[in-house]
């Protein structure tokens, strides 16, 4: 049995001097991935610092953007009123991801944080470079359907798990970080890092540093948006595939803005930058989105048993763009 310390931090700046006094401490929210972490023997923190009681609150500001508190529950966030008007996508991804008892529990911040649901990961008799570094990548020759197949690299071919941090990272979302040395921002799509050769070094957050809120900013096309999810099964299930997406669309019918994020289909969330920049100017239509696909999709590469993610990227990134223009049309 490992034992450890538990203390509760009752803000930010407590928690940062808790984690400076503690070796080997974690941050300990909901405790949705941590805990399960913990059970595997994948994590063994000897110090568990409580956070729960950092911002909860969701603030709609003036300028038309959203202040997410680290600490807001998942569930909190899908059923604000703001969010669910103005960054509908993002509602529809939580509702997408988990239980509503697992989101219940489950922080922005936490969110944010989780590491992936590899099933090399979580076995500690398999090889896992993001668990033990150097020790080599058995994903690569083994069952590999759930797995990456843009932003991987030889050392490690493991998917991020969140759907939240998708439509994230489509709504432009900034992370507001705090530590020892001051408080800071990165853009979410900034925060998270490919593997390269060292998988597992995940975040570009420090050892010492926390997550204290996410920032939503005004963005136009947020209102006319939504999350497409392709799953095993129809609860419960991490995506193979899913798009987030909002469009703004002129009267003439061409595309003035658009933003795309991928999940279930890289080490991070993926912002899908090539297809953005080909529709941008082009009419909102099949054609068009089919075409934004190849490009975002032509880099793909896929391993033997999840090959057909490439294809059903393409597919959904078509479904989820039509659907939101012929909404808007209707």
């Amino acid at each position: 049995m490992n034992h450890m310390t538990y203390a509760r931090a009752g803000n930010s700046a407590e928690a940062i001097r808790l984690a400076g006094e503690r070796p080997q401490s974690k941050y300990l929210g909901g405790g949705t991935n941590l805990v399960d972490l913990m059970r595997e023997n994948i994590e063994a923190p000897l110090s568990l610092i409580d956070v729960t009681a950092l911002s909860s609150e969701i603030v709609a500001r003036e300028d038309g953007g959203l202040m997410l508190g680290a600490a807001a529950t998942n569930t909190a966030v899908a059923a604000d009123r703001t969010v669910r008007q103005r960054f509908p996508v993002l509602a529809r991804a939580i509702l997408a991801g988990a239980s509503g008892q697992i989101r219940n529990m489950a922080t922005v911040g936490g969110n944010i944080l989780q590491r992936t649901r590899c099933y090399y990961f979580y076995d500690d008799a398999a090889r896992c470079n993001k668990r033990t570094p150097g020790a080599g990548c058995d994903a690569i020759e083994g069952f590999n359907r759930i797995h990456a197949i843009l932003g991987a690299s030889p050392s490690c071919v493991a998917t991020h798990p969140s759907d939240m941090c998708v439509a994230l990272a489509a709504l432009d979302a900034v992370v507001h970080i705090d530590g020892p040395r001051g408080t800071r921002t990165i853009k979410l799509v900034d925060f998270h890092r490919l593997p390269g050769g060292h998988p597992e070094v995940e975040t570009e957050l420090a050892p010492d540093e926390l997550v204290t809120a996410v920032e939503l900013p005004l963005l136009p096309s947020g209102m006319r948006s939504t999350y497409l999810k392709v799953r095993d099964r129809a609860s419960y299930a991490f995506a193979l595939v899913s798009v987030a997406a909002a469009i703004d669309v002129a009267q003439d019918g061409a595309i003035r803005e658009v933003r795309l994020a991928l999940g279930g289909v890289a080490p991070k969330p993926w912002r899908a930058l090539a297809a953005e920049g080909v529709l941008k100017g082009l009419p909102a239509c099949e054609e068009s989105f089919r075409t934004a696909a190849e490009a975002e999709l032509k880099d793909a590469v896929g391993l033997r048993d999840n090959s057909f993610k490439i294809e059903l990227a393409k597919r959904t990134i078509v479904h989820t763009l039509c659907s939101l223009t012929e909404s808007a049309r209707a």
